[in-house]
């Protein structure tokens, strides 16, 4: 996601501002604002934000923000745009923009001559409802139009419908139609000599109506079983189908919303409404028909065309509540409710297309298989770098069955682990206390995850590869490049500095460590590498020669580390760690590994950024950040006797202190602190960030509530680790 976000921000479609914001989880509405908003509010209920790109419409490209939960939504509307920019994309057009107000006039004496007195005040009720809102007729908006309709009702007096259609500008104008119906009622009663039965906008915004098309190249059509002319006309017949049935047109139509809905949400914009109108307008010619059509061109390609009633609003309401509806717009980068309205066509257009395709292909289940497969495998908490090939092998099975996923994810576990004993393995590490104030010469303490990645290497042809299958990660790494990036770096360095011909060997390394958790993983995956090679061909290296050069590759990961990650990888001891010239090290013989609980946040924590961040705070604030790291460096210490005497109570309140001090020191995050609370109302003593922060991880001290902890930290949706079912160090 780091990775997604930082290609919108260089591409300009967000701002420096949004960017940091959506790094640090910030913009979601919060509870605080959600009790502001509709009444008996007991928390917030958030949806998958995503952005479907290649979209291009009326000459222009746009990346579509969208909030929705269904898989693939938004990999086939991407597809589906991918596919039509070889035509030169959408074209929409919406030629008014018009909401609809309506007053409803019942208890008439003559139907007859009040309608004609109403038609004879038309230009003065139009000038009433104008004059209801100057600041939106200074903009440009206003009444429009006014329509006066006799309604037959079966056994009763006649109605008569007013309808008052209103130009609202950028907004969606509910409230402000609303307004002028309320305003004009009692002249049109007045008028009319009747009584109000109703004053209220309607959403079959059938004045305000856009159309856009496609034409999908009959190239760009032929599956691997079919060719390009039996899909054409096997979408045209399911298109055509649709017209002929309203129970087909309803699912027809629903593939469609499932496009517009999700942008609509993402803009904040009332999809409730124009769902409505939608249907209704689907069915205005007495039957329910698809709002698509889909028909050969001339020289054979395949032509697309909506037309839908679409009322939004890109300012007011729900967009000024909720900051992920501003984000929304952002990504979109419309500058009218108009333009958004026209995009929002092309997005269902396309959604429809991408539906169409895969049922005139290869038939809908296989797709809905895969989907379920993924709940599946989700409901069977598969970890994340396993579950892409889970999903693969649960649909190839055929059985997509929770407990057919676990059966599938044992064998994954048992063919994952080496044959033999691993060649080398390092420890991976939870910080106690200490964060940050240990890359200024300050003390932290910490404790290693005994054997949290091993390493084995093979010898093969030629080459040099590096796999992490826990990662899901396999590279054919050009060691000598001098261009190598990531691991690839970190390998380039250890054959340099070892003195090996990077060539011929397979590295493989298992880890137990999610990555960037904040769980020193780069250092441990570093020092088994190490260790790795100086196993295989025998190099005699020490302890202290692993730890040198492993700290040499934390540089290149991290910019300027601390020095206790690939120490604690390199000697698997609890201790009192202090970075200087030469780093001080106190080994701590514990009598019992400490009752502690780690949980892993949902941001990764990126330690190069976080320890650049502190850095230049402190660069302006240096006495105030300087005493922040002398009382943790004074916590640390403390927290060391603490912990040799199992005094557990004493050690949690040192790291709630030490958890609040690093708050203050803006490495903390919203989720964390979500994280740190739910472990301290579960019973822990003490629970505060582990590592750079920003994302990663937590830790959370549990005597005799480790159960309770976990339990609620896994039910809120963490991932945890026990360092009670690790290894002793």
């Amino acid at each position: 996601m780091a990775e997604r976000i930082a290609e919108l921000g260089r591409r300009k479609i967000l701002s420096a501002a949004t960017c940091e914001m959506l790094l640090r989880g910030e913009c979601v509405l919060s509870t605080a604002a959600a009790d502001k908003i509709i009444e008996n509010v007991i928390g917030v209920f958030p949806l998958p934000l995503a952005v479907a790109p290649n979209f291009i419409v009326n000459g222009r490209d746009y990346v579509v923000p969208m909030v929705v939960e269904e898989p693939s939504v938004v990999a086939a509307t991407s597809d589906a745009a991918r596919l039509a920019r070889s035509t030169g994309g959408f074209v929409a057009e919406c030629t008014e923009s018009l909401l609809a107000g309506q007053v409803h006039v019942t208890s008439l004496a003559d139907v007859d001559a009040a309608l004609g007195a109403l038609q004879a005040a038309k230009d003065e009720l139009i000038g009433l409802a104008t004059d209801v809102h100057p600041r939106l007729r200074e903009r440009g908006g206003g009444a429009r139009d006014i329509r006066f309709r006799r309604l037959e009702q079966t056994g009763a007096t006649p109605v008569i419908a007013v309808d008052v259609f209103v130009d609202t500008c950028d907004a969606m104008g509910a409230n402000l139609v609303n307004t002028i119906c309320e305003a004009i009622a009692p002249r049109i009663a007045e008028l009319s000599n009747g009584s109000i039965a109703l004053r209220i906008l309607s959403n079959l915004a059938d004045r305000s109506l856009v159309t856009a098309r496609v034409r999908y190249c009959l190239d760009e059509l032929p599956t691997q079983k079919l060719d390009a002319e039996t899909v054409r006309d096997r979408i045209v017949l399911a298109s055509d189908i649709a017209a002929a049935d309203p129970y087909r047109a309803a699912t027809h139509n629903k593939g469609i919303m499932n496009g517009i809905d999700a942008l609509s949400i993402a803009t904040g914009n009332d999809w409730r409404a124009i769902e409505a109108g939608a249907h209704a307008y689907a069915a205005s010619t007495g039957a329910y028909r698809p709002l698509t059509e889909w028909s050969a061109t001339a020289n054979g390609d395949l032509a697309g065309r909506i037309t839908i009633p679409l009322k939004v609003g890109i300012v007011g309401g729900t967009l000024e509540a909720n900051p992920a509806a501003a984000v929304g717009i952002e990504i979109a980068g419309v500058d009218s409710a108009r333009e958004l309205a026209e995009l929002m066509a092309a997005v269902g257009l396309a959604q429809n297309f991408a539906a169409l395709r895969a049922l005139a292909t290869s038939g809908i289940q296989e797709g809905h298989m895969r989907l379920h497969a993924r709940s599946v495998a989700s409901a069977a908490e598969v970890p994340d770098e396993l579950f892409d090939e889970l999903v693969e092998r649960l649909v190839a099975a055929g059985e997509v069955r929770k407990w057919k996923a676990r059966e599938i994810l044992a064998d994954m576990h048992q063919s994952a682990l080496p044959a033999a004993a691993p060649v080398a393995t390092a420890a991976g590490k939870v910080i106690l206390l200490g964060e940050h104030a240990v890359v200024y010469g300050k003390h932290a303490l910490a404790l290693p995850i005994v054997d949290a990645v091993s390493a084995e290497i093979e010898k093969v042809d030629a080459g040099l590869i590096v796999a992490i299958p826990e990662w899901g990660e396999r590279h054919q790494i050009d060691a000598g490049s001098g261009n190598a990036g990531g691991i690839g770096a970190a390998v380039a360095l250890v054959t340099q500095k070892l003195g090996v011909v990077p060539s011929g060997y397979a590295l493989t390394l298992h880890s137990a460590l999610p990555r960037a958790m904040g769980l020193g993983s780069s250092a441990a995956i570093a020092v088994a590498m190490i260790r790795a090679f100086d196993a295989a061909l025998d190099l005699g290296l020490s302890d202290d020669d692993v730890n040198a050069l492993a700290f040499e590759c934390e540089k290149l990961a991290h910019g300027r580390p601390s020095g206790i990650d690939n120490t604690i990888a390199t000697y698997a001891t609890p201790m009192l760690f202090r970075n200087g010239d030469t780093p001080e090290l106190e080994r701590l013989q514990l009598s019992a590994p400490p009752p502690l609980v780690i949980a892993c946040s949902h941001e990764a924590g990126l330690t190069r950024t976080q320890v650049r961040g502190v850095e230049q705070r402190r660069e302006r604030s240096r006495a105030r950040y300087d005493a922040l790291f002398d009382e943790i460096d004074e916590i640390s210490i403390a927290g060391a006797a603490a912990l040799l005497r199992a005094d557990y109570r004493a050690l949690g309140e040192l790291m709630n202190l030490c958890h609040g001090l690093l708050n203050a020191i803006q490495v903390s995050t919203p989720e964390l602190e979500r994280m740190v609370s739910l472990a301290r109302a579960a019973g822990s003593t003490g629970a505060k960030l582990t590592g750079a922060g920003g994302g990663g991880s937590i830790v959370a001290l549990c005597p005799g509530t480790i159960d309770d902890v976990t339990a609620a930290l896994k039910s809120a949706g963490f991932k945890t680790i026990r360092l009670d079912e690790c290894k002793e160090a």
